[in-house]
């Protein structure tokens, strides 16, 4: 039988736009205790975090089939947050609570032990093709 990677960065990113596409707002419910995760810890409660990933609250978002990477603000102080997607336990709509629970997995070394460099990451958004000749 063939393994088959997970589909929790597939679901996410489908959820992701989505949400945006419905004029809602995402919030993504992340594990903070997880192995790599860098999260504001002000801003944990029981050990969970909850994110506004909608454009207009972070910058850069990025979400590969390893990692969520975002710079947002915190209490007026700028900063970069990294979580490794096992991490992630939700993604729902602030407006109605329509998403999807993702299966708790169990803590790992996360993946690569570091998110890539913030300038080595594709840019977000839609992708766009190019005429080669």
């Amino acid at each position: 039988m063939h393994e088959m990677t997970s589909s929790r960065p597939y679901l996410l990113r489908a959820l992701h736009e989505w949400i945006l596409d419905n004029d809602c707002t995402p919030y993504l419910l992340v594990n903070a205790g997880y192995p790599g995760c860098s999260v504001p810890e002000g801003f944990i409660e029981d050990g969970q975090i909850v994110f506004n990933l909608s454009p207009g609250a972070v910058r850069d978002l990025n979400m590969d089939n390893q990692w969520v990477i975002f710079n947002g603000r915190f209490g007026g102080v700028a900063r970069q947050v990294s979580v490794p997607l096992p991490a992630v336990m939700a993604i729902y709509a602030r407006e109605n609570g329509q998403g999807m629970v993702f299966e708790l997995e169990p803590s790992t070394t996360p993946p690569d032990d570091t998110p890539p460099p913030q300038d080595e990451k594709p840019a977000a958004g839609r992708p766009a093709l190019k005429v080669v000749k």
